[in-house]
């Protein structure tokens, strides 16, 4: 329970300081101004997302070593969720978001959930194997 929680918690973090440096890239969330409320909220969100992503990589000792697989598997999943969220209005880019064209995405939102995801892991594993926080 103590490295899901790390997993959280290193997730919440960068994921905050993420969602507050790539907001500038879109144009408004309900077509509305973006606020630190609704900012605080995807970090939330995100920072969950990433748990579940990490969980198997922690819960089973076997899949450990292919962590590299949550680099793709967050890519998936932040993308599917661009798109629904375009497609619907829930947000807009502005012109300033670079966009992948086979995907029809942004790239920052894109590679978020996996790059973050991959790093929340790979922190959570050095401070668990130099028991910084915790013992084993």
């Amino acid at each position: 329970m103590k490295k899901i929680s790390l997993i959280f918690i290193t997730a919440f973090l960068f994921n905050a300081i993420w969602e507050n440096l790539h907001s500038f890239l879109y144009e408004n969330y309900m077509g509305g101004r973006i606020t630190e409320f609704i900012l605080l909220r995807a970090t939330l969100v995100d920072a969950t997302i990433i748990t579940i992503i990490t969980m198997p990589f922690i819960l089973h000792p076997l899949i450990k070593k292919k962590s590299w697989i949550i680099l793709p598997l967050g890519f998936i999943l932040s993308a599917g969720i661009e798109r629904w969220a375009v497609s619907i209005g829930r947000w807009a880019y502005n012109s300033y978001m670079p966009i992948i064209p086979l995907f029809a995405v942004g790239l920052s939102p894109a590679i978020q959930l996996g790059l973050l995801g991959y790093l929340s892991f790979r922190v959570e594993e050095y401070l668990s194997s130099h028991s910084l926080f915790y013992n084993k």
